[in-house]
């Protein structure tokens, strides 16, 4: 079972989370991150860093956010989401968006 990072991640980017990770499965876009499913090994390291809590058990994911499941399996293998594997700044105006719900018409999919 992988983890999946949800909506509360879009227009953050808060990379905590990957400073933390022992196998560097985080991919970067623009203004989100996904995690690789097949490059995690469940560790739960970056659970307890995400600052917006957007990190669940795949099986825990909750209902309305579930589509973040596929979500972060296609983007991850996007040629364009580069691996990321230390904590760099957020965006300048990523505190304006942490407590923002609804953004996934936001997510850019386009690379990094």
């Amino acid at each position: 079972m992988a983890y999946v990072i949800t909506e509360s991640c879009i227009k953050c980017k808060y990379t905590d989370c990957v400073d933390v990770c022992p196998v560097d499965c985080f991919r970067e876009g623009p203004n989100f991150l996904v995690i690789e499913p097949d490059e995690c090994i469940d560790c739960t390291l970056c659970v307890a860093e995400c600052p917006v809590n957007a990190i669940y058990p795949e099986d825990e994911v909750p209902e309305d956010q579930q589509h973040f499941i596929a979500l972060n399996a296609e983007l991850s293998q996007n040629p364009a989401w580069k691996p990321i594997t230390a904590k760099k700044a957020a965006p300048a105006d990523a505190d304006e968006w942490k407590d923002v719900k609804e953004k996934f018409h936001l997510l850019d999919r386009n690379g990094a």
